[in-house]
């Protein structure tokens, strides 16, 4: 009997990719892998994510994607701190496709939805099915989403947002200061924003299980609070958690090019570990300004080092280097510097071994992709939860360095050539590298065998047996 596992992706390139890597790893242990979609230019407001599914169902042939009939009047989605709410509408919206689509699918075993989706785990609650969440960022950022509605405690009247930097204590993590903390959180407490977070914070424990996208020893203190029951109050328990991060796809899911970018050819000419590579997520969110890019380009010249810098434009569209960057720059860096427009093959420019450090946004993919090549990073967090990140692998990961003027909302030419010299010429970035390959080291060792992202899938596996068999009892019971 074939055993199906039913995937529920967030609308988001770098939520896709992760439950991607998910469907490779059941794939590989014998499950069909159905992935069930929202894809409506109408509702995201662009067509990327569209161009990125169709790419990885090129790429995964095995894989059988469903694209969900469109619902009249969708809500579009919001921007900024508005758009969990928004959201959080849509899934509901859709929950009757999906409801539909899993009573016409064989034998579902298991239904994973995306973070941002657990509105959908309704629909499995009223058919029955075991229901697990993917979460596409690491266990820390898991563990301060769990303790969020309750870290204030009761009654507790000042608002995050009245904390200005002040420090908030979570079980298993760093303090954080408030700041740093999810831009909902930062809402007026009486915003439909913030009630729409706290809420969907609030059903985080209602799930069969969470696979997160980490491996245990990078971030064992936040693994082991998720697991302590005094990361909930009296009476909420915590599902079981699957740290079941870097699994086999890693870098390579959104779709091999037809040919080798050209920037992979330029690095093949420079020297071992020489060059900075700066690259700000893969969403088009991420882009900085026409002064902080040429901060950059000031920067980058002036620490003499080669570069590869990959350049979006302020407020999106085509960006015409000439006009955003510094005059002459192009011409001045010709020899030693490469500027790529809009995209580069991230991971395997990690990979590459001319590739010394990398200037990244946190973003968690990032995060990952920088961990599994070992290469040291400099911190310029921009949303979401990066920030939070941003202080872990400064501090407990001990593999980077922080970029300070993203604090004052533009990083000076002198910060980015003083920290771009400290990573490759100080002893300090001597040290960042040394814990850099050992975080390397550990990440092969996970999805080794009897590594323990490998043993983490085996038990969510075991767990989705186990259930399918005591519903089908049930069901001949009945």
């Amino acid at each position: 009997m074939e055993k199906t596992v039913v995937l529920y992706p967030g609308l988001a390139v770098s939520h896709f990719v992760p439950m991607m890597r998910l469907a490779g790893s059941l794939l590989e242990h014998g499950y069909a892998v159905s992935v069930a979609m929202i894809i409506d230019p109408a509702v995201t407001g662009n067509t990327e994510f569209a161009a990125a599914v169709g790419r990885v169902a090129a790429a995964m042939p095995s894989v059988h994607f469903h694209t969900l009939p469109p619902v009249e009047d969708p809500p579009r989605l919001a921007p900024g701190p508005q758009f969990l709410a928004s959201y959080s509408q849509l899934v509901l919206r859709y929950n009757d496709r999906l409801h539909d689509f899993l009573c016409s699918s064989a034998r579902v075993h298991a239904v994973v939805v995306d973070s941002l989706s657990s509105q959908a785990l309704g629909v499995t609650n009223t058919l029955g099915i075991p229901g697990y969440v993917m979460f596409t960022s690491g266990a820390a950022a898991l563990a301060t989403l769990a303790q969020l509605p309750y870290v204030l405690g009761e009654g507790n009247r000042t608002s995050f947002r009245e904390l200005g930097d002040a420090p908030v204590e979570f079980l298993g993590l760093p303090p954080v200061p408030a700041s740093h903390l999810f831009a909902e959180v930062l809402e007026d407490p009486e915003s439909d924003t913030y009630k729409t977070m706290m809420t969907s914070l609030s059903r985080v424990p209602d799930t069969h299980g969470i696979l997160v996208n980490t491996f245990e020893s990078l971030e064992a203190r936040a693994v082991a609070a998720l697991r302590d029951p005094r990361c909930l109050p009296a009476g909420r328990v915590m599902p079981p958690v699957y740290c079941v991060g870097l699994g086999p796809f890693l870098g390579g899911i959104e779709g091999e090019a037809k040919e080798r970018h050209g920037c992979l050819a330029w690095l093949d000419a420079q020297p071992d570990r020489s060059v900075v590579f700066l690259c700000f997520g893969s969403t088009g969110v991420a882009n900085h300004s026409a002064e902080q890019l040429k901060e950059i380009a000031a920067g980058l010249e002036k620490s003499g080092h080669r570069f590869l810098w990959v350049v979006r434009a302020p407020h999106g569209g085509d960006p015409d280097l000439d006009a955003l960057l510094p005059d002459g720059f192009l011409e001045r860096t010709s020899g030693h510097g490469l500027v790529v427009k809009q995209w580069a093959p991230q991971a395997e420019v990690l990979r590459h071994t001319a590739t010394g450090t990398f200037v990244t946004h946190c973003g968690w993919n990032s995060v990952l992709e920088g961990v599994a090549a070992g290469v040291p990073m400099l911190c310029w967090p921009l949303h979401t939860e990066q920030k939070m990140n941003k202080l872990l692998m400064v501090g407990e990961m001990g593999l980077a360095a922080e970029m300070m003027g993203w604090q004052r909302g533009l990083v000076e030419a002198a910060e980015v050539e003083r920290k771009v010299r400290l990573v490759l010429e100080s002893e300090e970035g001597r040290e960042l590298r040394a814990r850099a390959a050992q975080h390397q080291e550990a990440a092969g060792a996970a999805w080794s065998d009897g590594g323990s992202s490998r043993a983490a899938l085996a038990r969510f596996l075991s767990d989705v047996d186990r259930r399918w068999q005591a519903r089908a009892r049930r069901a001949e019971a009945a």
